[in-house]
Formats: C-alpha cells, structure tokens, sequence
C-alpha cells in the first residue's frame, strides 16, 4: 500500500511538471509572437516600471528558457 501511494505522487509531480513545461514554453512562444498582445499584461505586472517590447520579449526568452530547463531536468529525472 505503501509503495502505490508513493507512485501515485511521482506520477502526479511528473504530470504537474509537463504542464509547467508546456505552459511556460506557450506563453514564451505568444510572447515572442505577438508582444503587442502581452503589453497589458505586462503593463500590470511590471507596475511602476513601463513595459516595452524588449522587455515582453526578454521574458519570453526567459520563459523559453526555464521551460527547456525544466525539460531537461524532467528527462534527467526519468532515466
């Protein structure tokens, strides 16, 4: 019994952890794509500073980056 439950949470932090890896390399790709369309977004989450297209584009980036990272470690994990 003990050993099913401990699968089970494997299998779920697995699955929780492609969904972070398909949801941020998403958003990177729309941000790299059409930063015009995340410039309200970014306009609230980047208050007092003014968001620009070189900054949407620097987190996309970013966002691309760490999903890859997460990605890696995923495949390093199954092995």
């Amino acid at each position: 019994m003990k050993t099913t439950s401990h699968i089970g949470i494997l299998i779920v932090n697995i699955l929780a952890l492609c969904f972070v890896v398909q949801l941020g390399f998403a958003f990177g790709l729309a941000g790299l794509f059409w930063p015009d369309k995340f410039m309200p977004i970014f306009e609230i989450l980047m208050f007092p500073w003014t968001a620009t297209s070189r900054a949407v584009r620097a987190n996309s980036v970013a966002a691309i980056g760490l999903s890859l990272l997460l990605l890696v470690t995923l495949l390093m994990h199954n092995r």
